[in-house]
């Protein structure tokens, strides 16, 4: 997300500093373009008092990816919470990428950052993230029963100080930066039995983060149980 952003001027500085990387390595991907939004799901705001909250999202497409979706959010002040997912197109060898940050009362009690795999051989990968150094934090969290998505890389910690902010900030980085490099000069692959094996990994991915009761929980506080269900498949997870 980028200056687009209403909010962009009052959002969390450690949030904007993230969203404003993200959309510069993004503006790295071969034929990126915008994905128009249903109206009902672009800039969603609430001035309510005692209920207020907004939800922005951008969605984008590139070479080798078939959604690079980006989320803020802002529910009564208290909490604040990024989400980035970059979804590859099934005929290229690309993980996954996935960001979420939940920032509570000026804290961030979840800050995870994976590149997912989308195949049995994620040995590439893996070892181009295994030399990233992700020592440098006192409260590392595990990861949830349904995160078997999840690569052995996958990093998972709440964050204490603007130290460990400013760590996670290079990890989420270089993350970006190991995908980014990999989707350059990129060729499709045309086996059928491979982009099946991709499809059924995306689609997985997308079942077990609809099993997070945490996202659709903060959600159905402020909105309708149907409009929860379309945003949670159609923006959030929709393979």
């Amino acid at each position: 997300m980028t200056d687009s952003l209403t909010k962009t001027k009052i959002l969390d500085p450690f949030i904007l500093s993230l969203v404003k990387n993200i959309g510069r390595k993004r503006s790295f991907l071969d034929d990126l373009e915008c994905i128009d939004i249903d109206p009902a799901f672009h800039n969603i705001v609430s001035d309510n008092i005692g209920s207020e909250f907004y939800i922005e999202n951008e969605l984008h497409k590139a070479k080798g990816f078939r959604k690079l979706h980006l989320e803020i959010a802002e529910f009564s002040g208290n909490l604040k919470i990024l989400h980035c997912v970059f979804f590859p197109e099934p005929t290229f060898n690309l993980p996954i990428f996935g960001l979420d940050l939940v920032k509570v009362k000026n804290v961030v009690s979840a800050a995870i950052v994976d590149l997912s795999p989308v195949s049995k051989n994620n040995y590439k990968f893996d070892k181009l993230l295994d030399g990233i150094d992700k020592s440098q934090f006192s409260i590392k969290r595990e990861v949830p029963s349904w995160g078997n998505i999840f690569s052995r890389n996958v990093f998972f910690a709440s964050l204490k100080d603007d130290k460990e902010q400013n760590s996670f900030y290079e990890i989420v980085d270089q993350y970006l930066s190991v995908l980014i490099e990999s989707s350059q000069n990129i060729t499709p692959d045309l086996e059928r039995e491979v982009i099946n094996e991709r499809t059924i990994y995306q689609k997985r991915y997308c079942a077990q983060q609809l099993k997070n009761e945490k996202t659709s929980s903060v959600l159905l506080k402020y909105f309708e149980k149907d409009w929860v269900d379309r945003y949670m498949k159609e923006i959030l997870f929709d393979f």
